[in-house]
């Protein structure tokens, strides 16, 4: 079952009207990294000028993703979870949450959020759905907590678990938004034994390449990014049972070699964690 209400003409034509194609956007960007189609001349500049100045940008463009999916695949298969809240989902790609989720429970249920016009107007290619499961998909964005769940309510239990994802979004919420609550007021509504899938760019001495990059990125793109440390990152699971190996490079949490091989560690971190 899908619920779209982004599937009508009228708001698909308003959508387009929404996209501006004369500024690289991050979601474009993300998405010509990890090899996509949906993309833009200027994001394709951008992206590469980006690459020019951190060459490993696409590296943890694709732990990020691999990172989403052995996240999503322990929290189904060895937690048992059946309900995921995916915030920032960005364009569709290979292994989007609900394929990897409903790949061994089909009746698993998604909701989808994010605010960029591009990634609703592929609203219809990404709300596929196995007959036994449900996705859905919201036009709002993250600091707009209320909204976003009153709205998930209509096809998640929350009096059952749910798997927050919060994956390489929280880097656009600045540190004068109060990024912490946001994410605290979302957990906190959440019941227990839900948990808190989140990643975020990360800036370090050893990696001053990345630093460049992002200052490239505030100065051309939009939405502009806010970069934390290691430390910063894990504060986002403050209250929360952290999983083992912690908060770590998205490359190096529990990796599967059979994958094939990863970088030891990128820019990008992240973690998973246990509401008690």
């Amino acid at each position: 079952m899908t619920d779209n209400p982004a599937a009508t003409n009228d708001v698909a034509v308003s959508l387009r009207a929404r996209i501006n194609t004369g500024q690289p956007h991050t979601a474009r960007i993300w998405n010509y990294w990890l090899g996509g189609k949906d993309n833009y001349e200027v994001d394709r500049a951008a992206g590469d000028e980006i690459r020019r100045l951190h060459p490993g940008i696409g590296e943890y463009a694709r732990a990020d993703r691999l990172f989403l999916g052995r996240a999503v695949r322990h929290l189904v298969r060895d937690v048992g979870i059946r309900q995921f809240l995916d915030i920032g989902t960005g364009l569709p790609t290979a292994d989007n949450t609900h394929e990897v989720a409903q790949r061994i429970a089909p009746e698993s249920k998604i909701v989808y959020v994010d605010n960029d016009p591009l990634v609703l107007a592929h609203a219809r290619a990404l709300l596929t759905s196995t007959e036994q499961g449900r996705t859905d998909y919201l036009d709002e964005d993250l600091r707009n907590v209320d909204a976003i769940l009153e709205h998930a309510a209509k096809t998640l239990d929350f009096s059952e678990p749910v798997a927050l994802m919060l994956l390489g979004v929280v880097i656009f919420i600045g540190d004068d938004e109060d990024p912490y609550g946001l994410v605290r007021r979302l957990t906190e509504r959440l019941p227990s034994g839900s948990h808190l899938v989140l990643s975020h760019t990360v800036t370090s001495p050893s990696m001053p390449d990345v630093d460049e990059a992002v200052r490239f990125w505030n100065e051309h793109g939009t939405p502009k990014l806010t970069q934390r440390t290691p430390e910063d990152v894990a504060r986002f699971f403050d209250g929360l049972e952290l999983l083992e190996p912690g908060v770590v490079s998205c490359s190096r949490w529990r990796p599967d070699h059979a994958a094939g091989a990863e970088p030891e560690e990128v820019a990008m971190f992240g973690g998973v964690a246990r509401k008690i």
